[in-house]
C-alpha cells in the first residue's frame, strides 16, 4: 500500500496505450516493470482495443514507466506493438496495494 504520509511526492498517473497490446502479454510486461519500479496499481484491457495503465508511487518512478511505455523500439523486451501513449492524468493516489493485471 501506498503511504502518503511517508512520500508527499506519491501520485496516481493514468496512460491509456494504443497499438497491438491485448493478448500479447503487455499487461503481465507493464505489471513486472511498475514492481520492478515500485509502483503499486493495475493494467487492463479497454473494450477498445487499448490498455490501461494506472500506477501510484514517486514521480520519478512514474515518469521511468512513462518512459518504458513510451520506448519505440522496445529495448526491454515489451510484447506487442505500442503506435501511441495518451498523455498521463494525475490524481491523488488511493492507497491500492500491488500491482495487478485486470
Amino acid at each position: 500500500m501506498v503511504e502518503r504520509s511517508d512520500d508527499a511526492g506519491v501520485r496516481r498517473m493514468t496512460v491509456f496505450v494504443r497499438g497491438h497490446v491485448q493478448g500479447v502479454g503487455f499487461r503481465w510486461w507493464a505489471r513486472a516493470r511498475a514492481l520492478e519500479l515500485g509502483l503499486v496499481g493495475h493494467a487492463r484491457n479497454t473494450a477498445d482495443g487499448r490498455v490501461e495503465v494506472v500506477a501510484e508511487g514517486g514521480e520519478q518512478a512514474l515518469s521511468a514507466l512513462l518512459a518504458l511505455l513510451h520506448e519505440r523500439p522496445s529495448t526491454t523486451g515489451r510484447p506487442g506493438r505500442v503506435d501511441g501513449v495518451s498523455s498521463p492524468l494525475w490524481g491523488d493516489p488511493r492507497g491500492d496495494g500491488g500491482f495487478r493485471e485486470r
